[in-house]
């Protein structure tokens, strides 16, 4: 595809360049982004350098887009799981009671961590989140900030009013978040889902 073709669908309505960030997400997703080189990525998703420039600005700026696709998968998930309960304990159509609370939610969300399919996603997360402490200005910039905040929103809006706006209802919920966080680094790093998971359900038994 030559850059004038490119430019004619960027303005478009960027199409193609929907299309080519979609082929580079799933590109990192196997071969990670901290490393990546435009020649390679660009070959293995049949377009150019120089067409991937023209459409991203920058290495920076498609690295910024990868990042942003990445939250997007997570925060559907997020969505997902706000949608399917609500507080006060019913379904969104009101038909069956659904149990909510933190400990309910962190037992789906870990079963959504834990899930092998959504390695290579959390993966990329993890790689993401680690250049962003770095503290550095590029395209990474807040991506872990971002993604707490994300996490602790859902949790929050999985708690009583009276409790979730107390010092204790919000320390309950960091420290969820801090036990499923370094439980996915260690099921990451040693795949061993059993132990891990074991530890997660015991800290969940207690906050319940």
């Amino acid at each position: 595809m030559t850059v004038p073709e490119a430019q004619g669908t960027a303005q478009g309505g960027s199409a193609r360049k929907r299309e080519l960030l979609d082929a580079a997400y799933r590109y990192v997703l196997r071969n990670g982004l901290a490393d990546m080189s435009l020649r390679p990525l660009a070959k293995a998703i049949e377009s150019s350098p120089r067409v991937l420039l023209f459409l991203f600005g920058s290495k920076e700026g498609l690295i910024r887009a990868l990042l942003a696709r990445a939250r997007e998968d997570e925060l559907s998930y997020l969505e997902a799981l706000r949608n399917r309960r609500e507080p006060g304990g019913h379904r969104p159509d009101g038909n069956q009671p659904a149990e909510t609370g933190l400990a309910a939610t962190g037992g789906e969300v870990w079963s959504w961590l834990a899930a092998p399919e959504h390695r290579a996603l959390l993966g990329l997360w993890v790689e993401g989140y680690a250049l962003s402490l770095r503290g550095e200005p590029g395209p990474w910039a807040g991506f872990a900030a971002d993604t707490v905040n994300d996490w602790l929103d859902l949790l929050a809006a999985r708690q009583p009013a009276s409790r979730g706006n107390t010092l204790a209802g919000h320390d309950e919920r960091t420290l969820l978040l801090a036990v499923l966080r370094g439980a996915l680094l260690d099921l990451l790093a040693t795949g061993d889902l059993e132990r891990v998971s074991r530890a997660v359900e015991s800290h969940l038994r207690r906050l319940a």
